[in-house]
């Protein structure tokens, strides 16, 4: 095996071991919010931009997710397909956006907001948690404490992301995020936080299933629709759940 591939795999396992640790409590902290919603008719709803929207998208409709996160994309910041790239990052900037987002969004008081947004430090996803909070909206925020609290905000506020959250899980990469780095290579390269965020957010669903489990509450999940009856038993659960799903 490569030399830096072996490394980054030891980094990446080193990574999601301190998640294990250290993250667990707020794991349970989270999902105890999530199942409170799903227990008293709320909702749930996730967003990040551009790579902290990927995480998102990754427990959203698929085999073993659960059904009733509902994302949240911006238009230019919901994926990678801006032309150029550096047009998302600016649009990542913008104050405003984040009200305009929350306001076309069936989202109200008493729901569940997840926020991804590694360095946390931008206007949209500052915005996001903080009118989210202010509306009544349970904040769970996923950044990293150590990028964030290394950088200086780009909001009027001054604050970052994580300072509006009720909960904050940290997928503990570094500032610049980068993992690997050799003498012939002016800068550390290839990220951790992809992975990291999203085995944090895939260890929420689990949590937060268990916890409504503890409560006698079978929450929906998908079969994976290549399986022999996939497809007919979310079409069930999908119309079972009609109300309370908003991207199908």
């Amino acid at each position: 095996m490569s030399q830096f591939a072996e490394t980054y795999l030891n980094q990446i396992i080193h990574l999601l071991e301190k998640i294990r640790d250290e993250e667990l409590s707020g794991l349970k902290e989270s999902a105890a919010l999530m199942a409170d919603a799903i227990e008293n008719g709320h909702n749930i709803f996730a967003f990040g931009s551009s790579h902290s929207s990927l995480p998102v998208q990754d427990i959203v409709y698929r085999a073993g997710g659960l059904m009733l996160v509902n994302p949240i994309y911006g238009p230019g910041i919901a994926s990678l397909d801006t032309h150029p790239p550096t047009l998302g990052s600016d649009i990542e900037k913008l104050p405003g956006y984040a009200k305009l987002l929350l306001d076309n969004q069936p989202i109200k008081k008493d729901d569940v907001l997840i926020v991804v947004s590694v360095s946390g430090r931008n206007a949209v996803p500052i915005e996001m948690a903080k009118i989210a909070k202010e509306r009544g909206i349970k904040v769970i925020g996923v950044t990293s404490h150590a990028y964030t609290t290394s950088v200086d905000s780009r909001h009027s506020s001054g604050k970052k992301m994580y300072e509006f959250a009720d909960v904050v899980l940290d997928n503990k990469v570094d500032k610049g995020d980068a993992v690997l780095q050799d003498d012939r290579v002016p800068q550390k390269f290839v990220p951790a936080s992809g992975v990291t965020s999203t085995a944090i957010l895939h260890a929420l669903v689990a949590a937060a299933i268990e916890e409504t489990l503890k409560r006698d509450i079978v929450p929906p999940v998908y079969l994976a629709a290549n399986v022999d009856g996939g497809m007919e038993y979310n079409q069930r659960l999908l119309k079972q759940y009609k109300d309370r799903i908003f991207y199908y």
